[in-house]
Protein backbone atom coordinates (compact mmCIF):
# COMPACT_ATOMS: atom_id res chain seq x y z
CA UNK A 1 0.00 0.00 0.00
CA UNK A 2 3.08 2.47 1.17
CA UNK A 3 4.96 1.76 -2.55
CA UNK A 4 1.39 2.54 -4.40
CA UNK A 5 1.15 5.45 -2.61
CA UNK A 6 4.22 6.79 -3.27
CA UNK A 7 4.16 5.99 -7.04
CA UNK A 8 1.07 7.98 -7.11
CA UNK A 9 2.44 10.88 -5.28
CA UNK A 10 6.08 10.66 -8.24
CA UNK A 11 3.54 10.63 -10.98
CA UNK A 12 1.72 13.98 -9.71
CA UNK A 13 5.40 15.00 -9.34
CA UNK A 14 6.37 14.14 -12.53
CA UNK A 15 2.80 15.59 -14.22
CA UNK A 16 3.21 18.89 -12.79
CA UNK A 17 7.49 18.72 -14.22
CA UNK A 18 6.23 18.25 -17.34
CA UNK A 19 3.21 20.96 -17.21
CA UNK A 20 6.14 23.55 -16.25
CA UNK A 21 9.07 21.90 -18.51
CA UNK A 22 8.95 25.52 -21.09
CA UNK A 23 8.61 28.11 -18.55
CA UNK A 24 10.75 26.35 -15.70
CA UNK A 25 14.29 25.11 -15.17
CA UNK A 26 12.88 21.77 -14.88
CA UNK A 27 15.98 20.46 -13.20
CA UNK A 28 15.02 22.60 -10.37
CA UNK A 29 11.32 21.27 -9.96
CA UNK A 30 13.02 17.92 -10.32
CA UNK A 31 14.96 18.08 -7.19
CA UNK A 32 12.58 19.81 -5.50
CA UNK A 33 9.79 17.28 -6.03
CA UNK A 34 12.50 14.32 -5.87
CA UNK A 35 14.06 15.65 -2.80
CA UNK A 36 10.62 15.65 -0.61
CA UNK A 37 9.30 12.61 -2.06
CA UNK A 38 12.69 10.81 -0.84
CA UNK A 39 12.20 12.65 2.96
CA UNK A 40 8.56 11.22 2.94
CA UNK A 41 9.33 7.59 1.85
CA UNK A 42 12.29 8.17 4.79
CA UNK A 43 9.42 8.85 7.75
CA UNK A 44 7.84 6.29 9.93
CA UNK A 45 4.99 6.82 11.97
CA UNK A 46 6.02 8.01 15.82
CA UNK A 47 4.22 5.11 17.39
CA UNK A 48 6.75 2.52 15.09
CA UNK A 49 9.82 4.24 16.12
CA UNK A 50 8.33 4.22 19.90
CA UNK A 51 8.27 -0.18 19.72
CA UNK A 52 11.76 -0.18 18.29
CA UNK A 53 14.22 -1.82 20.23
CA UNK A 54 16.74 -0.20 18.21
CA UNK A 55 15.66 3.22 18.47
CA UNK A 56 18.01 5.45 21.18
CA UNK A 57 15.53 5.76 24.26
CA UNK A 58 16.70 10.04 23.69
CA UNK A 59 15.27 9.76 20.47
CA UNK A 60 12.08 7.95 22.12
CA UNK A 61 11.62 10.60 25.06
CA UNK A 62 11.58 13.04 22.34
CA UNK A 63 9.32 11.57 20.03
CA UNK A 64 7.28 11.09 23.18
CA UNK A 65 7.00 14.86 23.90
CA UNK A 66 6.43 16.01 20.05
CA UNK A 67 3.20 14.26 20.54
CA UNK A 68 2.24 15.74 23.62
CA UNK A 69 3.17 19.13 22.08
CA UNK A 70 1.32 18.16 18.65
CA UNK A 71 -1.90 17.70 20.94
CA UNK A 72 -1.81 20.37 22.78
CA UNK A 73 -1.30 22.53 18.92
CA UNK A 74 -4.84 21.09 18.41
CA UNK A 75 -6.61 21.47 21.71
CA UNK A 76 -5.43 24.83 23.26
CA UNK A 77 -3.73 26.80 20.06
CA UNK A 78 -6.34 25.67 17.43
CA UNK A 79 -4.13 24.26 14.81
CA UNK A 80 -5.17 21.93 12.60
CA UNK A 81 -5.21 18.43 13.49
CA UNK A 82 -3.99 16.37 10.46
CA UNK A 83 -1.58 13.53 9.76
CA UNK A 84 1.71 16.15 10.03
CA UNK A 85 4.09 15.81 12.89
CA UNK A 86 3.24 12.20 13.75
CA UNK A 87 5.68 10.91 11.73
CA UNK A 88 9.44 10.81 12.04
CA UNK A 89 12.67 10.85 9.60
CA UNK A 90 15.91 9.90 9.93
CA UNK A 91 17.75 12.56 6.82
CA UNK A 92 21.62 11.32 7.88
CA UNK A 93 22.20 15.31 7.28
CA UNK A 94 22.51 18.43 8.88
CA UNK A 95 19.62 20.21 7.11
CA UNK A 96 16.13 19.57 5.69
CA UNK A 97 17.07 21.77 3.10
CA UNK A 98 19.25 24.95 2.10
CA UNK A 99 17.97 27.64 1.06
CA UNK A 100 19.26 30.63 -1.62
CA UNK A 101 18.92 34.06 -0.76
CA UNK A 102 20.36 37.26 -3.12
CA UNK A 103 19.90 40.78 -3.01
CA UNK A 104 21.27 43.80 -4.86
CA UNK A 105 24.28 45.22 -3.29
CA UNK A 106 22.38 48.45 -2.21
CA UNK A 107 18.66 46.99 -0.82
CA UNK A 108 17.35 44.58 1.50
CA UNK A 109 15.17 43.55 -0.78
CA UNK A 110 15.25 40.17 -1.85
CA UNK A 111 15.27 38.60 -5.22
CA UNK A 112 12.37 36.22 -6.12
CA UNK A 113 11.39 33.38 -7.94
CA UNK A 114 7.60 32.22 -8.66
CA UNK A 115 6.59 28.63 -8.11
CA UNK A 116 2.95 27.18 -8.69
CA UNK A 117 1.67 26.72 -5.46
CA UNK A 118 3.82 28.78 -2.79
CA UNK A 119 3.76 32.20 -6.02
CA UNK A 120 6.51 34.40 -5.61
CA UNK A 121 9.05 33.66 -2.71
CA UNK A 122 13.14 35.32 -1.52
CA UNK A 123 14.39 32.36 -1.85
CA UNK A 124 15.15 28.79 -3.47
CA UNK A 125 15.48 25.83 -1.84
CA UNK A 126 17.83 22.65 -2.39
CA UNK A 127 17.60 19.29 -1.08
CA UNK A 128 21.32 18.97 -1.85
CA UNK A 129 23.91 21.60 -0.45
CA UNK A 130 26.41 21.48 -3.27
CA UNK A 131 23.44 22.18 -5.71
CA UNK A 132 22.58 25.76 -3.60
CA UNK A 133 26.10 26.60 -3.17
CA UNK A 134 26.23 26.04 -7.11
CA UNK A 135 23.24 28.43 -7.34
CA UNK A 136 24.38 30.99 -5.20
CA UNK A 137 27.57 31.15 -7.23
CA UNK A 138 26.00 32.01 -10.34
CA UNK A 139 23.89 34.74 -8.82
CA UNK A 140 26.83 36.31 -7.13
CA UNK A 141 28.72 36.45 -10.54
CA UNK A 142 25.27 38.56 -11.69
CA UNK A 143 26.66 41.28 -8.60
CA UNK A 144 24.57 40.07 -5.89
CA UNK A 145 25.10 39.57 -2.52
CA UNK A 146 24.12 36.38 -1.64
CA UNK A 147 23.59 34.02 1.49
CA UNK A 148 22.90 30.18 1.94
CA UNK A 149 21.44 28.89 5.21
CA UNK A 150 20.46 25.36 6.59
CA UNK A 151 16.76 24.90 6.93
CA UNK A 152 15.81 22.75 9.97
CA UNK A 153 12.25 22.59 8.82
CA UNK A 154 9.67 23.65 6.37
CA UNK A 155 5.96 23.27 5.39
CA UNK A 156 4.06 21.61 2.32
CA UNK A 157 0.82 24.00 3.45
CA UNK A 158 -1.31 21.08 4.03
CA UNK A 159 -0.71 20.15 0.21
CA UNK A 160 0.78 16.73 1.17
CA UNK A 161 -1.86 15.62 4.33
CA UNK A 162 -3.30 13.47 2.11
CA UNK A 163 -0.11 11.31 2.00
CA UNK A 164 1.10 11.37 5.31
CA UNK A 165 1.67 15.05 6.36
CA UNK A 166 4.74 16.73 6.98
CA UNK A 167 7.08 14.63 9.01
CA UNK A 168 9.35 14.75 12.43
CA UNK A 169 12.92 15.54 11.05
CA UNK A 170 16.28 14.47 12.45
CA UNK A 171 17.11 18.36 11.79
CA UNK A 172 15.14 19.49 14.60
CA UNK A 173 13.87 16.48 17.56
CA UNK A 174 17.16 17.17 19.67
CA UNK A 175 15.78 20.57 19.79
CA UNK A 176 15.64 22.17 23.61
CA UNK A 177 12.22 21.83 24.61
CA UNK A 178 10.86 25.17 24.06
CA UNK A 179 12.41 25.09 20.72
CA UNK A 180 11.26 22.47 19.79
CA UNK A 181 7.45 23.19 20.66
CA UNK A 182 8.20 26.70 18.92
CA UNK A 183 9.15 24.94 15.74
CA UNK A 184 5.80 22.73 15.72
CA UNK A 185 3.75 25.63 16.11
CA UNK A 186 5.24 27.60 13.36
CA UNK A 187 5.23 24.77 10.71
CA UNK A 188 1.63 24.14 11.63
CA UNK A 189 0.62 27.68 11.76
CA UNK A 190 1.68 27.52 7.79
CA UNK A 191 -1.06 25.48 7.32
CA UNK A 192 -3.62 27.83 8.78
CA UNK A 193 -3.30 30.71 6.40
CA UNK A 194 -0.77 31.39 3.17
CA UNK A 195 -0.70 34.32 1.16
CA UNK A 196 1.10 33.49 -1.98
CA UNK A 197 3.72 36.05 -3.15
CA UNK A 198 4.01 37.93 0.44
CA UNK A 199 6.74 36.00 2.49
CA UNK A 200 6.96 38.51 4.95
CA UNK A 201 3.22 38.11 5.77
CA UNK A 202 3.69 34.82 6.30
CA UNK A 203 6.37 34.47 8.06
CA UNK A 204 5.34 36.90 10.51
CA UNK A 205 1.97 35.40 11.21
CA UNK A 206 3.92 31.92 11.82
CA UNK A 207 6.34 33.42 14.14
CA UNK A 208 3.89 35.50 16.19
CA UNK A 209 1.98 31.94 16.91
CA UNK A 210 5.15 30.16 17.62
CA UNK A 211 6.26 33.11 20.13
CA UNK A 212 3.02 33.11 21.69
CA UNK A 213 2.25 29.62 21.78
CA UNK A 214 6.10 28.62 22.86
CA UNK A 215 5.41 31.36 26.01
CA UNK A 216 2.23 29.38 26.71
CA UNK A 217 3.68 25.35 26.37
CA UNK A 218 6.56 26.45 28.56
CA UNK A 219 4.38 28.44 31.19
CA UNK A 220 1.82 25.30 31.57
CA UNK A 221 3.59 22.54 30.08
CA UNK A 222 7.42 22.47 30.95
CA UNK A 223 9.35 21.58 33.57
CA UNK A 224 11.08 24.48 35.76
CA UNK A 225 14.37 23.28 33.84
CA UNK A 226 13.22 23.08 30.62
CA UNK A 227 12.02 26.73 31.15
CA UNK A 228 15.39 27.94 32.40
CA UNK A 229 16.97 26.09 29.38
CA UNK A 230 14.61 28.39 27.33
CA UNK A 231 15.34 31.41 28.76
CA UNK A 232 18.98 31.39 28.52
CA UNK A 233 18.71 30.49 25.04
CA UNK A 234 15.87 32.95 24.07
CA UNK A 235 17.54 35.90 25.95
CA UNK A 236 20.48 35.49 23.53
CA UNK A 237 18.08 35.16 20.60
CA UNK A 238 16.49 38.36 21.31
CA UNK A 239 19.57 40.40 22.27
CA UNK A 240 20.97 39.47 18.56
CA UNK A 241 17.80 40.10 16.56
CA UNK A 242 17.62 43.48 18.28
CA UNK A 243 21.19 43.98 17.09
CA UNK A 244 20.04 42.75 13.60
CA UNK A 245 17.27 45.23 13.61
CA UNK A 246 19.21 48.32 14.43
CA UNK A 247 21.59 47.12 11.66
CA UNK A 248 18.74 46.42 9.09
CA UNK A 249 17.34 50.14 10.29
CA UNK A 250 21.13 51.51 9.61
CA UNK A 251 21.29 50.10 6.01
CA UNK A 252 18.13 50.89 5.14
CA UNK A 253 18.57 54.56 5.83
CA UNK A 254 22.12 54.06 3.87
CA UNK A 255 20.05 52.98 0.95
CA UNK A 256 17.72 55.94 0.93
CA UNK A 257 20.36 58.55 1.70
CA UNK A 258 20.91 61.63 -0.54
CA UNK A 259 24.27 59.81 -1.62
CA UNK A 260 22.31 57.00 -2.88
CA UNK A 261 19.91 59.32 -4.55
CA UNK A 262 22.37 61.05 -6.45
CA UNK A 263 24.11 57.77 -7.24
CA UNK A 264 27.11 58.41 -5.07
CA UNK A 265 28.14 54.90 -4.91
CA UNK A 266 31.67 55.24 -3.33
CA UNK A 267 30.07 56.59 -0.34
CA UNK A 268 27.03 54.81 -0.48
CA UNK A 269 29.62 51.84 0.21
CA UNK A 270 31.78 54.10 2.61
CA UNK A 271 28.58 54.10 4.97
CA UNK A 272 27.93 50.33 4.44
CA UNK A 273 31.42 49.25 5.38
CA UNK A 274 31.50 51.52 8.45
CA UNK A 275 27.89 50.38 9.57
CA UNK A 276 28.79 46.45 8.73
CA UNK A 277 32.02 46.91 10.89
CA UNK A 278 30.11 48.46 13.71
CA UNK A 279 27.72 45.69 13.53
CA UNK A 280 30.59 43.10 14.19
CA UNK A 281 32.06 45.06 16.43
CA UNK A 282 28.63 44.91 18.39
CA UNK A 283 28.07 41.52 18.53
CA UNK A 284 31.75 41.12 19.35
CA UNK A 285 30.89 42.42 22.40
CA UNK A 286 27.42 41.23 22.60
CA UNK A 287 29.29 37.04 22.73
CA UNK A 288 31.55 38.03 25.06
CA UNK A 289 28.78 38.19 27.42
CA UNK A 290 27.56 35.32 26.69
CA UNK A 291 28.93 31.87 28.05
CA UNK A 292 27.87 28.13 27.35
CA UNK A 293 28.40 25.53 25.01
CA UNK A 294 25.94 27.89 22.14
CA UNK A 295 28.13 31.36 22.83
CA UNK A 296 29.13 30.89 19.57
CA UNK A 297 25.76 30.18 18.07
CA UNK A 298 25.54 33.29 15.81
CA UNK A 299 29.18 33.57 14.47
CA UNK A 300 28.51 31.99 11.29
CA UNK A 301 25.60 33.96 10.52
CA UNK A 302 28.22 37.16 11.51
CA UNK A 303 30.41 36.09 8.91
CA UNK A 304 28.26 35.72 6.05
CA UNK A 305 26.39 38.76 7.03
CA UNK A 306 25.15 40.93 3.79
CA UNK A 307 22.23 42.40 2.19
CA UNK A 308 20.57 38.93 1.87
CA UNK A 309 21.08 37.96 5.13
CA UNK A 310 19.73 40.70 6.10
CA UNK A 311 16.83 41.18 4.18
CA UNK A 312 15.81 37.25 4.64
CA UNK A 313 15.45 37.82 8.46
CA UNK A 314 13.36 40.75 8.54
CA UNK A 315 10.88 38.46 6.79
CA UNK A 316 10.47 36.62 10.03
CA UNK A 317 10.33 39.35 12.45
CA UNK A 318 9.32 42.72 11.00
CA UNK A 319 5.23 42.08 11.06
CA UNK A 320 5.75 39.91 14.25
CA UNK A 321 4.67 42.81 16.82
CA UNK A 322 1.85 43.88 14.32
CA UNK A 323 0.21 39.89 15.06
CA UNK A 324 0.95 39.86 18.64
CA UNK A 325 -1.05 43.17 18.91
CA UNK A 326 -3.96 41.87 16.83
CA UNK A 327 -3.81 38.55 19.16
CA UNK A 328 -4.30 40.81 22.01
CA UNK A 329 -6.88 43.26 20.44
CA UNK A 330 -9.06 39.78 19.85
CA UNK A 331 -9.17 38.82 23.24
CA UNK A 332 -6.50 36.76 23.17
CA UNK A 333 -9.07 33.92 21.08
CA UNK A 334 -7.42 31.37 18.98
CA UNK A 335 -10.09 31.57 16.65
CA UNK A 336 -11.29 35.02 16.58
CA UNK A 337 -7.14 35.75 15.64
CA UNK A 338 -7.12 33.62 12.81
CA UNK A 339 -10.55 35.01 11.55
CA UNK A 340 -9.03 38.46 11.59
CA UNK A 341 -5.56 37.54 9.93
CA UNK A 342 -7.56 35.91 7.23
CA UNK A 343 -9.70 39.34 6.97
CA UNK A 344 -6.30 40.79 6.92
CA UNK A 345 -4.96 38.79 4.01
CA UNK A 346 -8.00 39.52 1.60
CA UNK A 347 -6.64 43.03 1.30
CA UNK A 348 -3.91 44.37 -1.07
CA UNK A 349 -0.70 44.01 0.38
CA UNK A 350 -0.05 47.42 0.77
CA UNK A 351 -3.58 47.67 3.10
CA UNK A 352 -2.45 44.87 5.08
CA UNK A 353 0.91 45.82 5.55
CA UNK A 354 -0.28 49.33 6.79
CA UNK A 355 -2.45 47.44 9.23
CA UNK A 356 0.17 45.63 11.08
CA UNK A 357 2.82 48.47 11.01
CA UNK A 358 0.03 50.96 12.52
CA UNK A 359 -0.04 50.64 16.04
CA UNK A 360 -4.08 50.42 17.81
CA UNK A 361 -5.28 53.50 19.30
CA UNK A 362 -5.81 53.27 23.21
CA UNK A 363 -9.10 51.83 24.45
CA UNK A 364 -9.98 55.26 25.71
CA UNK A 365 -9.60 56.93 22.35
CA UNK A 366 -11.21 53.86 20.44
Amino acid sequence: MKRARWAIVAGAALGGLALLAGCADIRYYWQSASGHIDLMRAARPVPEWLEDPAAPEALKSKLELTQRIRRYAVSELGLPDNDSYKAYADLHRPAALWNVVAAPAHSLTLKTWCFPVAGCVGYRGYYDEAAARADAAELTAQGLEVAVYPVPAYSTLGWMNWAGGDPLLSTFIGYPEGELARIVFHELAHQVLYVQGDTMFNESFATAVERIGGARWLKSQASEAARLEYAQFDARRQQFRALAADTRRALQEIYASDEAKAQDWKAVDARKAAAMDEFRLRYAALRATWTGPRQGAYDAWVARANNAAFGAQAAYDDLVPGFEALFEREGEDWPRFYAAVKVLAAQPKAGRDQALRTPAPAAGNA
